[in-house]
């Protein structure tokens, strides 16, 4: 449909360059700028590539559900998901909401993992991966918390640690070198318009070796690095995004992998190492980003089932 604008000067895209935040409150007319549509066409390349990578690696999809009665990362920060009249709501002897009359007789949420799914399925098929849409009810206003995005996750069901550290660099290396191949035109755009040095960072990312660093090392590194960060640095603490970048862009300037992390601050599932203090998990920081991959090797089915019921009971 083409028309007149009758009135440019009230007209919400005028020509000229308009703010994230403004194109967020004209939602229906944004994917309209250079911008925007730029953004739309390498994420489909990111997707595709994605979906390519693994199946050239014998990986299968999976597609997990979004409604789910599982809180997955035993965070509870959940979206809930129900039918009941929120003006009239039935309630139990105890005066509790009563979740039988609701729409599957019980509480249900929007997923914050498809990993439990996931992990039932690389037991029959030995490498799947899903991939979609995850929701975090985190009240955390920053630019590092989504309350919706779009999560991988592969499972292998016979894999080490180095096994995934080689998955997540190949898979990384893959899926950037795509985008710099076929939306070669986008890239352009971005170096012009949001960041001179969005193409040359890519590059570099592609063609970098991956350093690999225990998180014993890492916080030894941070302790005498002589720079005074915001959070402090000791055996033990959750690396903050500061610590993560400092590693990646001013230590070893290349993507890094830290692993064998204190298994206080990883979930319990996680397969303990044999010093009996840290677990087979690792994270990838990229520069510039801090950390884009966290991956942890998952005791095997028996024990883990074990330790879910020891939790629960």
């Amino acid at each position: 449909m083409t028309g007149w604008v009758e009135d440019p000067d009230t007209y919400p895209m005028a020509a000229k360059r308009h703010s994230i935040e403004y194109l967020r409150e004209v939602a229906h007319m944004r994917p309209r700028t250079n911008l925007i549509g730029a953004v739309a066409r390498v994420r489909h390349t990111l997707a595709q590539a994605l979906h390519r990578f693994f199946d050239e690696q014998g990986f299968f999809w999976v597609s997990t559900p979004l409604i789910t009665a599982s809180d997955t990362e035993g965070a509870g920060e959940m979206f809930r998901v129900s039918t009941l009249d929120m003006e009239n709501l039935p309630r139990n002897d105890q005066g509790k909401v009563d979740y039988d009359k609701d729409f599957f007789g019980k509480e249900a949420f929007l997923t914050v993992s498809g990993q439990l799914n996931g992990e039932t399925y690389a037991c029959a098929l030995s490498k799947i991966y899903t991939f979609g849409p995850t929701f975090r009810a985190e009240n955390s206003n920053t630019s590092r918390h989504l309350a919706e995005f779009w999560m991988l996750e592969p499972e292998v069901a016979f894999a080490d640690l180095a096994d995934n550290a080689a998955l997540a660099e190949a898979m990384l290396k893959y899926v950037f070198k795509a985008v710099l191949t076929e939306r070669a035109d986008d890239m352009k755009f971005f170096a012009e318009r949001v960041d001179k040095d969005a193409i040359e960072r890519l590059e570099r990312f592609v063609t970098a070796d991956f350093a690999q660093v225990d998180y014993t090392d890492a916080v030894t590194i941070l302790e005498n690095c002589g720079k005074k960060f915001e959070n402090p640095v000791y055996w033990g603490v959750d690396l903050s995004s500061e610590h993560e970048r400092y590693l990646a862009e001013e230590h070893f300037k290349a993507p890094v992998v830290v692993k064998n992390y204190p298994k206080e601050i990883k979930a319990f599932y996680m397969r303990l190492n044999d010093d009996g203090k840290t677990v087979a998990a690792m994270d990838v920081l990229a520069p510039g980003i801090g950390e884009i991959i966290g991956v942890p090797s998952v005791k095997s089915v028996w024990t883990f089932l074990m330790l879910v019921w020891l939790k629960w009971v």
